[in-house]
């Protein structure tokens, strides 16, 4: 009884840890370009034109939506009339920030996590 008792409880334990695996997974998946490309300070490119990345993303147009993200991500601006490129629809919002922040993979991530993102993208201004 203690060794099938032993048995479940790991196979419960591996089960959890390939679904947080997975959620993780799904949650990166989001974000559509290489973070391992950024340093430590949210920078990127040649050591003498180093710069920040700008990402993009749509969420939907209503005062809650655009609170939790600015809560996340203090550096989002919000636009109400473009859809930029990830192409945002009349019934959403067009939100840019930068990774030249503190704990810039945090807030990325905590915005994938959220069901009102579909995908963050690398904007690439116009």
């Amino acid at each position: 009884m203690k060794l099938l008792i032993t048995a479940i409880a790991t196979t419960i334990a591996l089960s959890s840890s390939v679904y947080a695996e997975s959620a993780k997974d799904d949650v990166t998946r989001k974000i559509r370009f290489d973070l391992d490309q950024l340093d430590e300070y949210g920078l990127y490119g040649p050591e003498d034109g180093r710069r920040s990345l700008s990402y993009e993303f749509c969420i939907p147009n209503d005062l809650q939506a655009i609170e939790t993200v600015q809560a996340i991500d203090p550096t989002l601006m919000i636009y109400l009339q473009s859809p930029g490129r990830v192409g945002c629809d009349n019934m959403e919002v067009l939100a840019i920030g930068e990774t030249h922040q503190p704990h810039y993979r945090d807030v990325l991530i905590n915005l994938a996590n959220l069901d009102t993102i579909d995908r963050i993208e690398q904007f690439l201004g116009e």
